[in-house]
């Protein structure tokens, strides 16, 4: 770790952190005073801290994540606060959506949010709230990740932050030893999907088990289906069209993307195990969702890498053990191997020292191979090395992720507008599951977009 970020703190330095620092407020570092840890053997990688005075000064940090990712990634910062005396004051919330924007137009905004949702950043952007990435900040982006990625935080050719965790979303859960027991194999294309599906169904068990509700964000699991489909069933120009609104929202490429999705999600034959009726998908939390497969009530539940964190303590999660993913089959090869995924962005609402110095270790290789070795995280840096991710469905993603050939696209409703995104998408899938058609689906969300 040390020799990487020694790297990581000249280019912080030659960045011209250094040189902010002399320009800003002088009694940022006039009443500030050093951390003695600087001084000692275990701390000299952060050396170029020395001077700023940021000991005892504290960043807030808005996030929804929250609970064991919560406590692994407050861990993955512990070297860089105790040794520049950062503190670091965290808040996770299941309403980070709905409670940022009151937050940040009563002049309460944190220092920090990890905001994953690209529409709703440039939102932020656009009304002057967020401040834009400092040099150092940008050099250690422009460094770690590809311009495919930073694009998302990008406006109007200001970058305000990098990504932090990754996700990718393609991936289909499963019970290796259910699927051993059953002689199911693992399908790799979507006929042969449907194909399982139906057996499974043909023996009592209802196979898709699913969860949309999640607090104030109830609705974006539902999203990422139609996502997906949208990738697989119409292709990636069709995707980019759709998000971009060149194409309406409703128009018959979506209704027939969603109607597929519904094949599935809106089938009583084939959901949802071991939790109830098709209705019952919305008032399942997201993390419950795909419990039922390790209760074998359930055998397939669609959802990103992130939910190997979501399995109970002491499951095996393994090509060979209690739940692994396989990929998302596409419908047409012809059209490649889509990929959906998503992930946050580290973007500040304040510009003290202290909020950039945290913004740029956020950034850096470091970071993200500090917090890829406690296990469960997945991250679009070209710094972290493969060897510091340990859970093989990370593992995957990481490889995924780093591949050029990927056909990469990132979650449709987190670069629409947030309106949409984070609002009428999430409640109209929610009305969608409890029975609306999908063509009335498809036009209140249409008639909500900004014009």
């Amino acid at each position: 770790m040390a020799s990487t970020t020694r790297r990581l703190l000249l280019a912080f330095a030659a960045a011209g952190l250094l040189t902010v620092t002399a320009c800003s407020s002088s009694s940022d570092t006039e009443a500030g005073k050093d951390n003695p840890n600087l001084d000692t053997a275990a701390c000299s990688a952060y050396a170029a801290y020395k001077g700023q005075g940021l000991d005892g000064k504290t960043v807030s940090v808005s996030t929804s994540i929250r609970d064991t990712e919560a406590d692994l990634l407050k861990q993955s910062w512990k070297a860089f606060t105790d040794c520049t005396g950062i503190k670091i004051d965290y808040a996770g919330t299941s309403d980070f959506e709905a409670q940022l924007p009151i937050k940040v137009q009563g002049g309460n905004a944190p220092d920090i949010a990890f905001i994953p949702q690209p529409g709703l950043l440039a939102t932020f952007a656009k009304q002057g709230a967020l401040k834009p990435a400092s040099a150092a900040t940008k050099a250690e982006a422009e460094k770690n990740y590809s311009p495919d990625w930073l694009k998302y935080s990008t406006v109007d050719g200001k970058l305000y932050g990098a990504p932090l965790g990754s996700n990718v979303k393609s991936f289909v859960w499963y019970s290796p030893s259910m699927f051993k027991e059953k002689g199911w194999a693992i399908p790799t294309t979507w006929d042969e999907l449907i194909t399982l599906s139906n057996t499974i169904a043909a023996t009592g068990m209802k196979p898709w088990c699913a969860g949309i509700e999640s607090g104030g964000a109830t609705g974006w699991p539902a999203t990422d289906w139609i996502e997906d489909i949208v990738l697989r069933d119409q292709g990636p120009e069709v995707y980019d069209q759709w998000v971009a609104h060149t194409i309406p929202f409703n128009d018959p490429k979506i209704v027939s993307a969603t109607d597929r999705a519904g094949s599935i999600l809106k089938n009583p034959a084939y959901v949802n195990g071991g939790l109830g009726d098709v209705k019952s998908i919305a008032t399942t939390s997201f993390q419950e969702g795909g419990i039922p497969i390790t209760q074998k009530k359930c055998a397939l539940h669609r959802q990103a890498s992130f939910y190997a964190n979501q399995w109970p303590k002491g499951t095996k999660v393994a090509e060979d053990g209690d739940v692994f993913a396989f990929y998302f089959p596409a419908i047409d090869p012809a059209k490649g191997k889509p990929v959906l995924g998503g992930g946050e962005f580290v973007a500040a609402f304040a510009d003290r020292n202290e909020v950039k110095a945290f913004q740029t270790y956020l950034a850096s290789a470091d970071h993200a191979n500090s917090r890829a070795k406690l296990g469960n995280w997945v991250s679009a840096n070209k710094g972290l090395d493969i060897a510091n991710v340990s859970n093989p469905i990370d593992k995957k993603s990481v490889e995924i992720l780093q591949d050029s050939a990927s056909v990469f696209r990132f979650d449709g409703s987190d670069l629409m507008p947030a309106a949409v995104g984070a609002g009428s998408f999430w409640k109209g899938m929610t009305d969608w599951i409890t029975g609306k058609s999908t063509k009335d689906t498809l036009d209140y969300i249409e008639s909500s977009w900004p014009k």
